[in-house]
């Protein structure tokens, strides 16, 4: 099979031809890949910070079974012991053995991939697969952060968001709070091709960091993680309101009494469950989300990986395999 192969940090992707993986546990399948989205977290990956090497990434997979059909893969393999809290709970995103597709699995940049479990695979049951690829990790992880985020409103009471990150998260984060009665959405963002997208998609406000101003928010959602947006995520927070940290930049904040809003709820939302996935999908075929994607061949993904780096891209790039 064809494969776009990390093979140590720092280092161009490569293609290569391999072996077919074969499945050989009673559980385990092998799909055809059709297209496979590019996520910041791959760009981790390449740079050395999560994962492993050589390995082939990739983990917003679409792809077909002979079984099944069109699918679409959950990709943070969980441990399945049974004494793991997480995994019993059906949080396998957090599960400490996890081992994620893409990161310390090998992935879906390539036209075949080895899936563990068959429960892993979610029919698409007519939705567009090359569509709604950068669902599998992009519009998960959104919606679980925006439902984190929003799981302390007060129904009826209007309530102010702030979204920091208007990338490919932030703009599924936009229609789920769009969604959402009583919302009102300002959304931060350092580029303005990106503002004008999260406008399109239903964004009340839209500023650079610098016009960041104005009585605090009931919620704000941080897609970018570095050490300002975290602080202005802090900064801009009503007392007992809620910080929802995804983006994986390194920030930090100091935590003490007086150092933050009294009883704010400062948490992380980490990639979203099977059941959120299936949530998200079902949503997809009731109303419609807006999927802003740019599509390269597989052969393409180093350069996937520096429109990525360089905001280049208004959405998320999804790779094909023909």
């Amino acid at each position: 099979m064809r494969t776009m192969t990390l093979q140590a940090p720092g280092e161009p992707l490569v293609e290569r031809e391999v072996a077919d993986p074969v499945a050989t546990g009673p559980h385990e399948a092998v799909i055809d890949v059709l297209g496979c989205g590019v996520c910041h977290s791959d760009l981790h990956v390449a740079d050395g910070h999560i994962g492993r090497t050589p390995i082939v990434l990739g983990h917003e997979v679409v792809g077909t079974d002979a079984r099944l059909g069109p699918v679409m893969v959950y990709a943070p393999w969980g441990c399945r012991r049974p004494e793991c809290l997480q995994c019993a709970a059906g949080d396998e995103m957090i599960c400490a053995d996890s081992h994620e597709a893409g990161i310390w699995d090998d992935g879906g940049y390539a036209s075949k991939m080895l899936v563990p479990r068959r429960e892993y695979l979610i029919p698409l049951d007519g939705l567009d697969p090359l569509e709604v690829a950068p669902l599998a990790c992009g519009g998960l992880t959104a919606f679980r952060a925006v439902r984190r985020a929003t799981s302390r409103f007060e129904p009826g009471r209007p309530a102010r968001v702030l979204v920091i990150g208007a990338g490919g998260l932030g703009q599924y984060a936009v229609q789920f709070l769009a969604r959402t009665p009583g919302a009102h959405v300002t959304v931060v963002d350092t580029l303005p091709a990106r503002l004008a997208v999260a406008r399109e998609l239903g964004a009340d406000v839209t500023l650079s960091p610098d016009e960041l101003d104005g009585p605090p928010y009931d919620a704000v959602v941080d897609f970018v993680g570095a050490e300002p947006t975290l602080r202005s995520a802090v900064a801009f927070v009503r007392r007992g309101g809620a910080v929802v940290l995804v983006g994986m930049f390194g920030g930090t904040v100091p935590f003490g009494l007086g150092r933050l809003p009294s009883e704010a709820w400062l948490t992380t939302s980490i990639w979203g469950s099977p059941a959120d996935l299936r949530a998200v999908l079902d949503l997809t075929r009731r109303e419609p989300l807006r999927h802003v994607v740019e599509y390269l061949p597989l052969e393409e993904a180093n350069r996937a990986h520096g429109l990525l780096r360089s905001g280049g891209s208004r959405g998320r790039v999804v790779l094909t395999v023909s």
